[in-house]
């Protein structure tokens, strides 16, 4: 750029025009303005790769609108549909499924569920392993549909609350202690069968035992001794024909004629034995059956 003098004159003085004495050069030229071009073609090609990369990311990653991938935001939270691997911690109120779908929770080692207070503390805890379920808690409950409980465990007692309790195993229910129900019954056309194999198997009731069976005989084996006895009552046995077929026949009395009855006697110590029967009693007291 050139910079010119000018001078003024009066009309009619002519001046000679001073000759531009000096001449100063502004802008960038040389290795500057070349540089200056490769650093603005630089960032072109910089924006233009970041722009591309971009573009691909949001179709890789399928980002949309209403969300990126599977996942969606809705009014109501976040919809995942899918299968979905969480590489840590996931902090959800709820989490629910699809009407028509399950929810599947699935690891390669076990799957575990965390219930904490306001402090951060493990207060109820479901391990689920692939060879044990494990559930640390002060109780566990099962309900119904309609808020029944069903199921209920806790330190001092497990309920079950359902109207019916079916054993299906093929050796029925091992009980270490005591059992305390109101009915016992066996499923129809199966025989019901209370042992104890090692040990005495006891029946109590404050108002009295009932033992039934409508369509069968009722029998009651032991090793050992077999006790009925009632502390404040009488024990009856009302039946059309009671048998005891067992019973020791004690000494014939002095009698001859019997045409096949006998007597029942009892012992001092309340053992019975049959002795012929007679015109009188046969029953000795010093019988050696009672001996």
């Amino acid at each position: 750029m050139v910079r010119e003098q000018y001078t003024t004159t009066t009309p009619g003085t002519s001046l000679e025009r001073p000759k531009n004495e000096y001449i100063y050069k502004i802008g960038i030229y040389g290795w500057r303005k070349r540089c200056l071009y490769l650093f603005v073609l630089l960032l072109l090609i910089i924006l233009v790769v970041n722009f591309s990369l971009t573009i691909w990311i949001l179709k890789v990653m399928w980002f949309s609108p209403t969300g990126m991938g599977h996942l969606r935001v809705t009014k109501e939270g976040l919809r995942l549909e899918g299968e979905s691997e969480f590489l840590f911690p996931l902090y959800a109120k709820e989490i629910h499924s699809r009407v028509d779908s399950s929810l599947l929770l699935q690891s390669t080692h076990n799957v575990t569920v965390n219930a904490r207070n306001s402090n951060g503390e493990v207060t109820g805890r479901l391990n689920v392993g692939p060879k044990m379920v494990e559930f640390h808690s002060q109780q566990f409950q099962i309900n119904s549909k309609d808020g029944k409980p069903l199921f209920t465990v806790d330190e001092n007692e497990v309920v079950v609350g359902t109207d019916k309790l079916r054993v299906t195993g093929p050796e029925g229910a091992l009980f270490e202690h005591s059992v305390e129900t109101p009915l016992v019954k066996a499923e129809a056309f199966k025989q019901l069968r209370l042992e104890s194999p090692t040990r005495s198997l006891s029946m109590d009731a404050p108002r009295g035992i009932n033992i039934k069976a409508q369509a069968g005989n009722i029998e009651a084996l032991s090793q050992m001794d077999i006790k009925l006895h009632s502390s404040d009552g009488v024990l009856l046995l009302d039946a059309e024909t009671v048998r005891l077929p067992k019973l020791p026949e004690g000494a014939r009395g002095g009698s001859s004629i019997s045409q096949g009855l006998y007597e029942i006697c009892v012992c001092p110590d309340g053992k019975l034995y049959l002795s012929v029967a007679g015109v009188g009693s046969t029953c000795q007291e010093y019988s050696r059956v009672c001996q």
